[in-house]
């Protein structure tokens, strides 16, 4: 995170040492500021844990969320798996980052690679369920543990992920806001999947209702303090 220094007086106030923010650091600012111990581990059980939750989603099949209504819809016409679908935007997204000007972190790059895999090996383990009892609770198991997920990966302080990081850069750009944004990409996704024969159900709308006020409530529980950058004294 960046901020402007105040000069420091004769007897300046007292600051604490850790700031409890979101902080906007490069690759190497986010290796430097420490606690890797725990924001290591946090960000791949967030990764690992938001693909399980895609897959509970998908194996429940009562609506997914409205990326991977694309996604299914795109696997649908080329022989690859959701999973790989996932990877395979992912890194699509990331181009787009390039005119938008984001900063790609660590956790950036995971995100990439792991939700995908994660989701793979999910659904290669579980078998659909019988009953419609058992499905909505993997849909509704599935949305509560995507915001889980969310905020463990989110709260390691590692950067955005693709698709988190094309909203922000959207919403810097054009001025308009977060909810905005994010409710026009999702549409759009949404839109595209319908078109393309990908899953769309009530688990989409309870997703799309419910995961940005369940992972903001539960962000606050698993973001890592950084150290405060240090106070710079200026010449009198």
């Amino acid at each position: 995170m960046s901020c402007s220094t105040p000069a420091v007086s004769a007897a300046p106030a007292p600051r604490t040492s850790r700031t409890a923010s979101l902080a906007d650091l490069g690759p190497l600012a986010q290796l430097r500021a420490g606690r890797l111990a725990r924001r290591v581990p946090q960000l791949l059980v967030g990764l690992v844990l938001y693909g399980v939750s895609l897959a509970l989603m998908v194996i429940g099949a009562v609506g997914l969320s409205p990326w991977d209504v694309l996604h299914s819809g795109f696997i649908r016409h080329v022989p690859i798996s959701l999973g790989q679908a996932v990877v395979l935007f992912s890194f699509l997204v990331l181009l787009l980052w390039i005119p938008l000007r984001e900063k790609p972190g660590l956790g950036t790059v995971a995100n990439a690679f792991l939700v995908g895999m994660a989701a793979d090996a999910t659904l290669a383990l579980l078998d659909p369920p019988e009953g419609w009892g058992a499905r909505f609770a993997l849909m509704f198991g599935g949305v509560v543990l995507n915001a889980v997920a969310t905020a463990l990966y989110i709260g390691a302080q590692f950067g955005r992920g693709p698709r988190d990081g094309l909203m922000t850069g959207l919403h810097r750009r054009t001025g308009l806001s977060l909810r905005v944004v994010r409710t026009g990409l999702e549409v759009v996704v949404v839109v595209l999947g319908v078109l393309l024969g990908g899953v769309v159900g009530l688990g989409t709308v309870v997703y799309a209702l419910a995961i940005g006020p369940l992972a903001q409530w539960m962000l606050p529980w698993f973001l890592v303090d950084l150290p405060a950058p240090p106070l710079r004294s200026t010449p009198n």
